[in-house]
């Protein structure tokens, strides 16, 4: 089965062709980290814009670099939600416009779903139960899959998600944007334990995730040592390298031990660790000495799969098609979709409660 994928949730215009669900034939990404760089994060109304801009020649080079014909592929899987409302309603206008050309099913994803799925073209199979933690720019939630297609919520951000974290202390360093790769770079030369952050915990004792308090604590040692980030020749000062390293480092630590805490209550045999910040070396250093202590497999995208790609869509769509499901042309994009949701929907138009399988 050929399906072509599109992903257009946030800033990145993206599409891609996957064979039988674990095959990339082709993959294309169109950044728009130049245009928003500049304001230190993504302007809707002109990721919006740029998506209506690169659609068109995005899906092309697509099915150029896959060398198929558009009348070759066997379905349309496109992003409905979550992301910013304006970008999911390019990407799926365009989407049910070539499915409806071309006479092909299409199937709306759930963009936190398609990052679970980005694991599938580098890794063995998944085995069942999996923990699968997906931390990016917007997201950071921790599942227990237990079973193809089975999702259960163990713990999300209250607050801000760990990438937008990385991207708000990368600001007040005056490092620029995207700030996950520039904190991480600064970090490498940084001693973690210069600096004594908390690693957040909620006041009612839940394991859910929150780093806007981490984010007010750098704020604070910032404001209070008066901490210069570049010397009289613009290298990084040995305090800000410091302080990279023991953000990161907590990050990190609070991502890791609430996915371990979760590992020993319900032993799962694979961990799934990937969204835009699993692209940290910090991160899967971590997790994968996690996995190795409970004696279990962790799987990692590689970095062109971690950030928002159009591979995961097309690969978690296929086994949405191959199981028999579809969506109608009335589909509408979700800029809060729950992962829950996607199996609802199927449940609303009569075909039950379809298992989708890795």
């Amino acid at each position: 089965m050929l399906v072509l994928g599109i992903e257009s949730s946030c800033d990145e215009t993206a599409a891609a062709i996957v064979r039988d669900g674990r095959e990339l034939v082709s993959s294309v990404i169109s950044s728009q980290t130049k245009t928003h760089e500049r304001f230190g994060g993504v302007v809707p109304e002109l990721a919006s814009r740029e998506h209506l801009e690169k659609i068109v020649p995005v899906v092309e080079e697509a099915f150029a670099r896959a060398e198929v014909g558009k009348q070759e592929i066997d379905g349309v899987a496109v992003t409905s939600g979550p992301g910013l409302i304006g970008s999911l309603l390019v990407g799926l206008s365009f989407a049910k416009g070539m499915a409806y050309a071309l006479g092909r099913p299409l199937v709306g994803v759930n963009h936190i779903e398609g990052h679970i799925y980005s694991v599938v073209f580098e890794n063995p199979p998944v085995e069942y139960p999996a923990l699968a933690l997906i931390v990016s720019g917007g997201h950071t939630n921790l599942f227990l899959v237990e079973e193809p297609g089975v999702y259960r919520t163990l713990a999300r951000t209250r607050d801000d998600a760990a990438g937008e974290a990385f991207d708000k202390v990368s600001k007040m360093l005056g490092l620029g944007y995207p700030g996950g790769p520039l904190i991480e770079r600064l970090a490498t030369e940084g001693d973690a334990r210069a600096v004594r952050f908390k690693v957040p915990r909620m006041s009612d004792r839940s394991l859910d995730f929150s780093f806007s308090g981490l984010k007010t604590a750098v704020m604070k040692h910032l404001r209070e040592t008066e901490l210069v980030t570049f010397d009289e020749e613009g290298e990084p000062t040995q305090a800000a390298k410091n302080l990279a390293a023991s953000f990161q480092s907590v990050v990190v630590r609070s991502l890791v031990t609430t996915a371990e805490h979760f590992a020993v209550e319900y032993e799962p045999r694979t961990l799934i660790v990937a969204g835009g910040v699993a692209c940290n070396k910090s991160l899967r250093e971590a997790a994968g000495a996690a996995a190795a202590r409970l004696n279990i497999n962790a799987y990692f995208p590689s970095a062109h799969l971690s950030t928002d790609n159009a591979a995961m869509i097309a690969a978690a769509g296929t086994v949405k098609l191959q199981a028999g499901a579809h969506a109608n042309l009335d589909l509408n994009a979700d800029a809060s979709l729950r992962l829950l949701d996607v199996n609802a929907e199927q449940d609303k138009i009569g075909r039950g409660k379809v298992h989708y399988r890795l």
